[in-house]
């Protein structure tokens, strides 16, 4: 099973973001959210509120247990960008993107393993 959480329309470019998700990506729950609270920077602290709302609807909407928990998937993708304009030398107007992104997480429930026994269950 798995939850899912997505921050839509977040005003900061997806490039800034991605670094910050590369590190999280695969990390267990607690580790991920340790590695973004000590992160410095706005981007970890998006990613950090993305991840926790994810692992807020695990527990109460699948009833999912956090503690075996881990980051499947983390996206930070383009979103549209809001042109602007600012006056220049000579009469002309320059042009200013503000971009942002959607960030979205996906959690799951890590497998059990059996002890003792081979992957596949066989024995021998």
């Amino acid at each position: 099973m798995e939850a899912k959480a997505i921050a839509k329309y977040v005003r900061m470019s997806s490039s800034k973001l991605k670094p910050v998700t590369d590190l999280v990506r695969g990390k267990d729950l607690n580790e991920a959210l340790t590695i973004l609270k000590f992160m410095p920077g706005k981007g970890a602290e998006l990613v950090e509120k993305v991840v926790k709302s994810a692992a807020a609807n695990a527990e109460n909407n699948h009833d999912m247990n956090p503690d075996n928990l881990y980051v499947a998937e983390v996206y930070a993708n383009q979103g549209p960008t809001m042109k602007r304009f600012r006056p220049g030398a000579q009469g002309r107007a320059g042009m200013i993107l503000k971009r942002t992104s959607h960030i979205g997480v996906t959690l799951r429930e890590k497998a059990v393993t059996v002890e003792g026994g081979s992957p596949d269950g066989s024995e021998g």
